[in-house]
């Protein structure tokens, strides 16, 4: 039907030439005009014919002017035998240039029709991106965003499919199963288009993994628009959704600001009524002489009120760290001693852990003796909340060249592998943990300050071989260093 309707246009065009070719024969014949005066005269028509026409209409052109030209002027005249290959040639003649012309007019008009389409196809790239560049900030991966595309650019339908929620989201009606096609693309991660129907889907790609794909129907130009529109699609929807991280992001940290004032105040509500109960529970006995079963409930009641206070003191310390940069105020001092006392205060506190240090050792460093107490205090206490009444704490103290370890042990369950990555994070406590003893959250978090804030490091380690449990490593200068010329110089500490 259509080719039908081709050749019929053609023929159309083609009735302006045969005219003008019998009034051209009219002349040149009445005048006399010789063989010569009359094919220039006809090719004149044919090249005019090429340049309003395309080559069917030419060429019907072509063979009216070879035609009349063998009929009133070569010999035998009016007659269309052929009886010299002059009619033969100028017939030739007159198809190859009307061929020839057609070709560079078709080109011409092509490159003027593609470089016209192109503008436009920029001048709707520029209204899409100022109608995107004015929605408010955040506005999610929707239709909202697929308006401008729909209206600027005249398409029967655009379609996006969000990978993330596996959600569709069209504008338009479509006629070729846009929706299907859409999702389709996406699953085998490829692009697709089709230029009968104007069909074009690009897959949506941010930091090296393809997050969706976009399709749209009704194209004009697939080739020079396709690629533009879907890089600015992903330009915008990749805005949004580093808006929507940003957002989560700011909540989520005046969150925590809220949470930490909240561990302070509560802290600090605390630690008044637990004074009050201690100063009570020391004047009981100052009061008069008390039975024995009754000095044994007031010194209950005196040591697990101290007992509190001092996890009072110790979750507003965490909480104020956790808030707060860490300054520490730097002081020679001994590892080793800091640890015995911690070991003795840890046995003392969980008598039924055997807290052990394997070797009690001098290593001698600059640090803040209350923070690093505060640090591997909060190792101590997760091993023995974190093992089973019986069980072993192992504590060891190791020294390099510049380098001071504290190794904590303990048998407790091991930490899963699809959390470890996680458990030095704030407020993060794993499934087992959550499960064994209450917390916050906040213990390594601080416990790794600590060490960053004296220039080591708290680390997860692979236990000994055979041995199983939890170990964990924390690092700091020792107060030896090396120079650069290899010998071993003695820190003093600093403020």
């Amino acid at each position: 039907m259509h080719r039908y309707t081709s050749i019929k246009s053609s023929l159309l065009f083609a009735v302006p030439g045969v005219l003008v070719t019998g009034f051209v024969t009219l002349i040149c014949f009445g005048l006399g005009a010789s063989f010569a005066i009359a094919s220039f005269c006809y090719l004149i028509v044919v090249v005019l014919q090429s340049l309003a026409g395309d080559f069917r209409s030419s060429a019907v052109v072509a063979v009216v002017c070879a035609a009349w030209l063998d009929f009133f002027f070569i010999p035998p005249l009016f007659s269309f035998r052929v009886s010299d290959i002059s009619d033969t040639l100028a017939l030739i003649t007159f198809l190859v240039a009307g061929l020839v012309v057609t070709r560079l007019v078709s080109q011409t008009r092509e490159a003027g029709e593609s470089e016209q389409m192109q503008r436009q196809e920029m001048a709707h790239l520029y209204h899409v991106a100022r109608a995107l560049l004015s929605l408010e900030p955040g506005t999610p991966a929707g239709p909202e965003l697929l308006k401008p595309f729909h209206t600027h650019f005249g398409l029967q339908a655009v379609c996006l499919f969000d990978g993330e929620s596996a959600q569709l989201h069209m504008v338009g009606s479509s006629k070729n199963n846009l929706p299907d096609k859409t999702r389709g693309a996406y699953i085998e991660r490829k692009n697709f288009e089709d230029p009968k129907s104007g069909l074009a889907i690009g897959l949506l790609q941010a930091g090296g993994r393809t997050t969706g794909a976009i399709g749209f129907e009704g194209l004009r130009d697939l080739h020079g628009t396709a690629g533009p529109i879907t890089a600015l699609a992903t330009l915008m929807i990749e805005q949004a959704a580093a808006f929507k991280r940003a957002s989560h992001e700011a909540a989520r940290a005046e969150a925590e600001v809220f949470r930490g004032a909240i561990l302070d105040a509560l802290a600090h509500e605390f630690k008044t009524p637990l004074a009050t109960i201690v100063a009570a529970a020391g004047g009981l006995e100052a009061a008069g002489p008390l039975r024995s079963e009754q000095r044994q409930l007031a010194d209950a009641v005196e040591s697990e009120g101290l007992r509190l206070e001092q996890l009072t003191t110790r979750l507003l310390r965490l909480a104020r760290l956790d808030r707060e940069e860490v300054h520490p105020q730097m002081d020679l001092l001994d590892v080793g001693e800091v640890v015995q006392d911690l070991v003795e205060q840890y046995s003392r506190r969980w008598p039924d852990r055997h807290v052990h240090l394997a070797v009690a050792r001098e290593v001698a460093t600059a640090g803040d003796k209350d923070l690093l107490r505060l640090g591997i205090g909060q190792l101590l206490d997760n091993a023995c909340k974190y093992s089973q009444p019986g069980a072993t704490v192992r504590v060891a103290i190791e020294e390099s060249s510049s380098l001071a370890f504290v190794d904590v042990w303990n048998a407790g369950t091991p930490i899963p592998a699809t959390e470890r990555e996680h458990i030095f994070e704030r407020f993060y406590r794993g499934a087992t943990a959550q499960i064994q003893a209450p917390g916050s959250g906040l213990g390594l978090y601080v416990a790794r300050k600590i060490a960053l804030a004296h220039g080591g490091s708290v680390e997860l380690e692979a236990s000994n071989e055979g041995q199983g449990g939890v170990r964990f490593r924390f690092t700091i200068p020792s107060g030896k260093s090396e120079s650069k010329d290899g010998s071993t110089v003695q820190s003093t500490g600093g403020g």
